[in-house]
């Protein structure tokens, strides 16, 4: 499922605006449905009034804002989707970070995928049931997965083969993650705290990039369609796991 899912980021041509609204949903789905949620439930325990999970959460979004801005990057990426090499000029040293932010994001993907697979170790050896229904409902998501990972590599300007690599890598890592579960466990709290964080990770790439990118060349209803329908497939699939 998940190379399903970055095969079709690749194979939308000029569709792109419309790819781009349905990673952000897809990535605002997965943060209000799956992985918030989860982080509440393993770091619910409050710091001054506030869940550590919800402050982890607002770090992961300052630390990637403070980041871009810190490097001036914060910019139109328009054209560094294309699988052509980027030119721009006296201008092209800039897309250096703009290159390691897609990788960075890239490479947290397949560390929440190796937190899928932890899932599913977890699940099953609290007993069959339980792990086939964890399982299920990790496949279902790691289309979406695939999806945002291939994404958001090519977004910041990457060529297609480190976007392939890193798509592969995000296929094997649950099962990485589910087969070092034989060994050890993580504890419960820590994945929280990773959780919340990376949740502030994905929104801050979903709302102040993918979104004002998707809508700059081609402002469509037909790409706010495609945000909501990002969204709502998550909904369904975090409800049929239930």
């Amino acid at each position: 499922m998940t190379l399903l899912g970055g095969w079709v980021a690749q194979h939308v041509g000029d569709r792109r605006h419309l790819v781009l609204g349905l990673a952000a949903g897809l990535m605002l789905g997965v943060v209000a449905f799956d992985l918030l949620p989860e982080a509440l439930d393993e770091a619910g325990g409050r710091l001054w009034g506030v869940p550590q999970a919800l402050l982890m959460f607002v770090l992961g979004f300052l630390v990637l804002h403070i980041v871009e801005r810190s490097v001036a990057i914060h910019r139109g990426h328009e054209g560094e989707y294309a699988p052509h090499s980027h030119h721009h000029g006296p201008t092209a040293v800039d897309d250096g970070p703009a290159k390691g932010i897609g990788l960075t994001a890239a490479a947290a993907l397949v560390g929440h995928s190796v937190m899928d697979g932890f899932a599913i170790g977890a699940a099953f050896q609290a007993g069959t049931t339980v792990g086939a229904t964890v399982a299920i409902a990790v496949v279902a998501h790691d289309f979406a997965d695939g999806f945002n990972t291939y994404t958001v590599t090519r977004l910041y300007g990457n060529d297609r083969r480190r976007a392939l690599t890193l798509l592969g890598a995000d296929a094997i890592a649950p099962v990485a993650g589910a087969t070092i579960t034989l060994a050890f466990t993580i504890p419960g709290h820590a994945l929280g705290l990773y959780l919340g964080f990376f949740s502030g990770f994905l929104l801050y790439l979903a709302t102040a990039d993918i979104l004002p990118e998707a809508h700059s060349p081609h402002p469509s209803r037909s790409t706010l369609l495609c945000t909501v329908a990002g969204v709502a497939f998550l909904w369904l699939v975090i409800a049929l796991a239930q």
